[in-house]
């Protein structure tokens, strides 16, 4: 039986490629990368780390919503950030946007990231039974 959905996000613009926002199935959510894009698929590079971080963070609560999840659902986020200097700047909007929720984490320092954005972030989290 296959139970794989791909549902449409709110507040999320299309992706640009051949992918979907979020896939879930088997009691899984599985969040592309979300990039600090606004709600019409804009890239806002010109926005300093912190606010491309709670952006992208943002999007990617959207991305859970719409499967079903949460943050306290989260079990692992990798984070791609260009430039470890930025670590600081992540973790406090990190920090404050989830909360009590402590999901696993790897943060990848990369050369460079698309549309010049510092900041993309992917997540897989459990689906709650109903």
């Amino acid at each position: 039986m296959n139970d794989a959905a791909f549902p449409a996000v709110a507040g999320l613009a299309a992706p640009r490629g051949h992918y979907s926002h979020v896939a879930a199935g088997g009691g899984l959510a599985f969040v592309s990368g979300q990039l600090p894009l606004d709600a019409a698929g804009e890239p806002r590079a010109d926005l300093p780390l912190d606010e491309q971080a709670t952006l992208a963070l943002r999007n990617v609560q959207a991305a859970l919503a719409a499967a079903g999840c949460g943050w306290r659902d989260v079990m692992k986020v990798t984070v791609y950030l260009a430039g470890v200097e930025h670590w600081p700047a992540f973790d406090q909007a990190y920090r404050r946007v989830l909360g009590d929720a402590r999901p696993a984490r790897a943060v990848v320092p990369v050369p460079a990231l698309h549309y010049g954005v510092r900041v993309e972030i992917e997540a897989v989290a459990l689906q709650p039974t109903l």
